[in-house]
């Protein structure tokens, strides 16, 4: 059974013109990248199309990735951008039923029930906190690497994490 190719040895054959290595680097990453953006809240239904643009905005500029083996955050760093740049451009107010239309599920179960609160929950969340608690706390991320995408110094993501999983246990209503 053989290893599976690293980011580095992708990133590499990609650059050489291989599109079956750049589609390998989409396969392994765009699952966690949407679920990282459907987290972000407010821009849920764009999810998809942010992710796709992630990945053609990657295309475009992976000659310019620096560090081969840090392809990972690379991608996650260009998705909270297009993340970031999506908000600004969409209105300001959403209305909660419109959030509870995109998540409504045909039959309500308390495991979907619990989702639909978590989701309502982190939209409450301010979009840089609410990132930084998606990655660290949603998907096992640690403060520095979660550093290194959101851009952010190493201790404000442990004060968005901090006090993001504060405001959501305090929202939830769940000992902590």
């Amino acid at each position: 059974m053989s290893t599976p190719p690293t980011d580095a040895a992708l990133v590499a054959a990609a650059r050489s013109g291989s599109d079956a290595a750049f589609a390998r680097i989409v396969d392994r990453y765009q699952g966690p990248i949407r679920t990282f953006l459907r987290r972000l809240g407010p821009y849920t239904s764009d999810a998809d199309d942010l992710a796709q643009e992630t990945f053609l905005t990657g295309w475009t500029e992976l000659r310019g990735l620096r560090e081969p083996a840090r392809l990972k955050s690379w991608l996650f760093s260009i998705a909270w951008r297009k993340a970031k740049g999506e908000a600004r451009t969409m209105a300001r107010n959403r209305q909660r039923d419109h959030d509870w239309q995109e998540i409504r599920p045909d039959c309500e179960t308390p495991e979907t029930e619990r989702a639909i609160a978590l989701h309502q929950a982190l939209a409450q969340l301010p979009p840089d906190q609410r990132a930084a608690v998606s990655l660290c706390l949603g998907e096992g991320w640690t403060h520095a690497d979660a550093a290194g995408v959101l851009d952010m110094p190493l201790g404000t993501v442990k004060s968005h994490v901090l006090r993001g999983r504060t405001r959501l246990v305090e929202i939830l209503g769940v000992d902590s």
